[in-house]
């Protein structure tokens, strides 16, 4: 059998889903987790998140009164010059801005991107500032 490698914690930053009925959601969502041993991270009466997911209503300020279909990808970057390029090469390749890079108040050191792709997905890039991380990935090997 071939050895493969997997690499997780390099891509993906967290991923919105934006939903119509949010009590549904957060239980479906809590029985499946729990049965995972994966605890539900933080709520709040919009939102709630868990690990890299983070689900919200219709009618939350971070969904803009849009389902699912206008997914919210959010990529992580190395440093702030990653994600000016990334900006800059998303609108060369036909991206329309939607946020250009700068601080966000989510967090102290929050710097970030948005782009809509093609089919009016947000897209963005984002660097949390000056962090230690105990490995650049976690490698799964098989």
């Amino acid at each position: 059998m071939e050895t493969q490698e997997l690499h997780r914690g390099r891509l993906i930053d967290h991923i919105q889903l934006v939903v119509r009925d949010l009590p549904a959601s957060r239980r479906f969502y809590e029985t499946i987790f729990d049965a995972l041993k994966i605890p539900i991270g933080g709520t709040g009466p919009d939102y709630f998140w868990v690990d890299e997911l983070f689900i919200s209503s219709v009618d939350s300020e971070a969904a803009t009164g849009k389902l699912t279909g206008r997914h919210h990808l959010a990529f992580q970057a190395a440093d702030h010059a990653m994600v000016k390029a990334f900006h800059e090469a998303g609108l060369a390749a036909g991206g329309k801005d939607n946020g250009g890079p700068g601080e966000r108040p989510y967090h102290p050191g929050y710097f970030a991107a948005f782009l809509l792709d093609p089919d009016g997905n947000n897209i963005e890039a984002v660097h949390h500032g000056e962090a230690k991380r105990s490995a650049p990935s976690v490698k799964i090997t098989f």
